[in-house]
């Protein structure tokens, strides 16, 4: 049957004529014993409620389903990856002028995500992103944030300027008291590396707070 053959319909029809079990079943490759992956592909839709679902689970969380396992689920999570970076903007060096565009680059890859992950965001002297890197992943409520990890990271960007973002999985952006010494103990660290943090967003489900824009900016 055709839904059993999704390889084949995807070269003759192309990707958006496939349903989500079929590039599922793509993505998995092969099934598990008494399930092919189209079937495995249903078989996990339903348990996650869906695609939306599925892409909101970690990786740990992936491979505990029945049929996946670490590999499946590593590839799982990297094609969702994939997909959000897909819709990024594609011009990435024009520069970060305000918190509404750093919201509008990256608030996506975070607002879902069902751990709080804690990036950087490194940037020239003239505000244009050079990389974003993930420098830590927490629980669903905390994350411990190295700041060594922070400045190695920005030094071997050569970063001028950085950027501090992170999500709260609740949905609420709401700043914890937390949040905002860390923000205090990032910028000193910055002013003695000649690398200014210029904001620190929080990421909430569609929203976000900016500690800048709100006036819960750090006096050094």
């Amino acid at each position: 049957m055709h839904e059993e053959r999704p390889r084949e319909r995807l070269a003759a029809l192309g990707a958006p004529a496939l349903s989500d079990v079929e590039l599922l079943a793509l993505v998995l490759g092969t099934g598990r014993e008494g399930k092919n992956a189209t079937a495995l592909a249903w078989h996990l839709l339903g348990e996650s409620h869906g695609l939306a679902g599925l892409a909101r689970l970690s990786t740990s969380a992936l491979a505990q389903l029945d049929g996946l396992g670490p590999a499946k689920a590593a590839r799982l999570c990297a094609a969702f990856e994939l997909g959000i970076r897909a819709l990024r903007p594609a011009n990435l060096v024009a520069p970060l002028l305000d918190s509404q565009a750093v919201f509008a680059r990256y608030g996506g890859a975070l607002a879902h995500a069902p751990t709080e992950r804690f990036w950087v965001i490194s940037l020239d002297a003239k505000n244009r992103p050079k990389a974003a890197t993930e420098v830590a992943r927490g629980g669903r409520t905390s994350c411990q944030v190295d700041a060594a990890e922070v400045f190695r990271c920005l030094v071997a960007d050569s970063a001028a300027h950085a950027v501090l973002l992170h999500n709260h999985p609740s949905g609420d952006p709401a700043p914890s008291a937390d949040d905002l010494s860390l923000t205090e103990r990032l910028c000193r660290a910055g002013e003695l590396l000649e690398i200014r943090i210029l904001d620190h967003l929080i990421i909430g489900r569609g929203r976000y707070t900016s500690l800048r824009d709100e006036g819960l900016w750090p006096t050094l």
